[in-house]
Parts: structure tokens; C-alpha cells; sequence
């Protein structure tokens, strides 16, 4: 098949695309408006491949789209593009409307206007999915419980009300005009590319310079870590096997506090790059808490794993480990954006790195 990625030169567009071409026959074309948390360098290893193509654009030109889709005569829209730092959404919430809700609109549109006009074999074929977070949900009590697909939405920041808005546009698309929407909603992804503003790669490269390991409140707020790599496969999978109508929690079942990553991560530097200052956790500080934070969030990924035969690979450690490795063996990677200035500038502070 023919599959549109948007966003696809973000953290997890990136992973999707690279899975694509590297782990089945499917052909990419890559739609994204290179913000500044694109990077293209995360897909130096497909980009001369012939089954990959990218585009520069943004989701709000309906007519590009449009074109888009009539052009590569395409089946399959993978909706990743969207603003995703909580903290910036924070500082400016205008455009995590405008991307985020009105941007989803417009394709929403496009995708409309392109299916209406395909023969009956390929609107039967024809996905348009939606690729959303677990924090549409709010947040969950320390002591248990865990999202479900029947959970109800309770958005608590900027971010997650705008991604609320999109999942909701979405799912009365389908309703509405029957386009044949599926949508999924992810924990926190970590792995090779990850934006260094996120906690993970913060944390990580923080400690290789022997800098300050900022931790929101008393890093007790916990989040279920879900490695890149097996999120990508499970997104494949909700794309080109989801019933439409229908949406799918994606978890990694790795439930840790903020305070026990950046330990660990602390404790894996220490181990793999040992520093002649000390342990990296001597450089943990506590900073004040940010607006609205989110205590707990865990997914219950029974849907996907019986009905799409979906489990994650990679647990934690496991992930870890290769993510931290992969930092050590990447400074031409994330050295030229660690330097770059831009701006909201929030690389002090961690707490939820979220889909980017």
C-alpha cells in the first residue's frame, strides 16, 4: 500500500517511517512542515530508498494535501504531525490549537473530499488513523486503575485538550460521513531521536556533560514507558488492520515514577560511561512543579494485543539500555540540536516527555 505519514520527520513519524520501509513492502511519503522538533536526520537511513518520498508541507493547506493524496494515489493516512510538549503548551497554547485541532480538521477535509472520490474497492481499503496520547484520559490515582478505551476524556493542559479535540473530530468523521477512521492512544514513547527537550534524552545528555538533573515536584508522578520501536509496529498495525470506528490503547506495561528514570538512567551512565566527578545521581535536583500535572498514567493494551496480536517487545531496562547506548554513539546526531537555540526554551526542566 501506498501510506501517507504525517509528521513524519518528529520522534515517532520518524520511527513509523523507518519501520515502513524497513520491516515491510509498503511505500512512505512523508508530509511535514519541518517545525522545530522535525529532524531530518532521523531519516538518513530510508531517504534514498525508492519506496520513500518526502514532501515539505503543512496539514493546514488542504489544497496540498488534497493534491497529495490524488497524486500518490494514497490508502492509507497515518496522522502523527502535532505539537506535543506539555510545558510549551503551557507557555503557548495557540499553537497546539491551531496545529492540533485545525490541523486535523483540514486533513480530516481532504481525506473526506479524496475518499468520496475513490472506486468501491479502494474506499473499502482507504484508513484514515489517528495517532493521539493516553494524557486525552487526565490522569489516575498512585494506588491503581489503568486506561481503557471506555475511559472518559478529562484533558488537563493545553496539550492534551487540543489532542481531546482532534481524537473527538476524528471519531465524528466516522460517525458523521463514515470515513473510515481508526484511532489509537499511546503512552510515553522513549528511544533513538527523541527530541532532546524530552525527560528521557534530557536526562541522558544532562548527565554526559555532568549538568543539573532537574526533576518536577518530588518526582513521584508516574508514567508507563512504551519504547519507540515497538510502538511504530503496533501503529502499523492499527493502520493497516483496525476495524474503523474503532480505537486502541498502546502500552508498554512499564510503569515507572520520574524520580526512578532519571535514577536509572543516572545508574546505566554511571555504568557505560563512567564519570571521573562522581555518580550521576548526586546531580538530581528538585525544581518547582509545573501547572496542572499529571499524577499517574497507565494503559491497559488488552484490545491491541488480542484482537491485533500486539505485545511489546522491549521492557524497560531493555529499552533503556539501547536508548542510552544509542545517545553515547550519536553525539553527531543530537550535538548540533543540544547547541541549537530556539525558542520557549524549557531544557531545564522534565517531567512527562511526551510524543513529538
Amino acid at each position: 500500500m501506498k501510506i501517507l505519514v504525517t509528521g513524519g520527520a518528529g520522534f515517532v513519524g520518524s520511527a513509523v517511517c523507518r519501520y515502513l520501509i524497513g520491516e515491510t513492502d509498503h511505500s512512505v511519503v512523508n508530509l511535514d512542515k519541518l517545525t522545530y522538533a522535525a529532524t531530518l536526520t532521523s531519516l538518513a537511513p530510508i531517504e534514498s530508498d525508492p519506496r520513500y518520498r518526502f514532501v515539505t508541507g503543512d496539514i493546514l493547506d488542504r489544497k496540498l494535501v488534497l493534491d497529495l493524496l490524488r497524486t500518490e494515489k494514497i490508502d492509507v493516512i497515518m496522522h502523527l504531525a502535532a505539537e506535543s510538549h506539555v510545558d510549551r503548551s503551557i507557555d503557548g497554547p495557540g499553537d497546539f490549537i491551531q496545529t492540533n485541532i485545525v490541523g486535523t480538521y483540514e486533513l480530516l477535509e481532504a481525506a473526506r473530499a479524496y475518499w468520496g472520490e475513490l472506486p468501491a474497492a479502494r474506499k473499502d481499503v482507504f484508513r484514515f488513523h489517528h495517532i493521539s496520547t493516553d494524557e486525552v484520559y487526565g490522569d489516575l490515582p498512585l494506588e491503581g486503575g489503568f486506561f481503557t478505551e471506555d475511559t472518559p476524556y478529562a484533558p488537563s493542559s493545553p496539550y492534551s485538550a487540543s489532542k481531546a479535540s482532534s481524537d473527538h473530530l476524528a471519531m465524528a468523521w466516522r460517525h458523521t460521513y463514515e470515513l473510515p477512521v481508526v484511532l489509537s492512544n499511546c503512552s510515553n514513547n522513549y528511544g533513538p531521536f527523541h527530541f532532546p527537550e524530552k525527560l528521557i534524552p534530557l536526562m541522558i545528555l544532562n548527565g554526559l556533560e555532568g549538568k543539573k538533573l532537574p526533576v518536577y515536584g518530588k518526582g513521584e508522578n508516574v508514567r508507563d514507558w512504551l519504547y519507540v520501536g515497538d510502538h511504530a509496529h503496533a501503529l502499523v498495525l492499527v493502520a493497516t488492520r483496525g476495524e474503523p470506528g474503532r480505537s486502541y490503547n498502546i502500552g508498554g506495561g512499564n510503569e515507572r515514577s520520574n524520580l526512578s528514570v532519571v535514577q536509572t538512567i543516572c545508574d546505566t551512565l554511571d555504568r557505560l560511561a563512567p564519570s571521573k566527578s562522581g555518580k550521576r545521581r548526586d546531580l538530581i535536583e528538585f525544581v518547582a512543579d509545573r501547572p496542572g500535572h499529571d499524577l499517574r498514567y497507565a494503559i491497559d493494551a488488552t484490545r491491541i494485543e488480542t484482537e491485533l496480536g500486539w505485545r511489546a517487545r522491549e521492557t524497560f531496562d531493555t529499552g533503556l539500555e539501547k536508548t542510552v547506548q544509542w545517545y553515547l554513539n550519536n553525539e553527531s546526531w543530537w550535538r548540533p540540536i543540544r547547541e541549537k537555540r530556539y525558542a520557549g526554551q524549557r531544557l531545564g526542566f522534565a517531567g512527562g516527555g511526551r510524543l513529538s
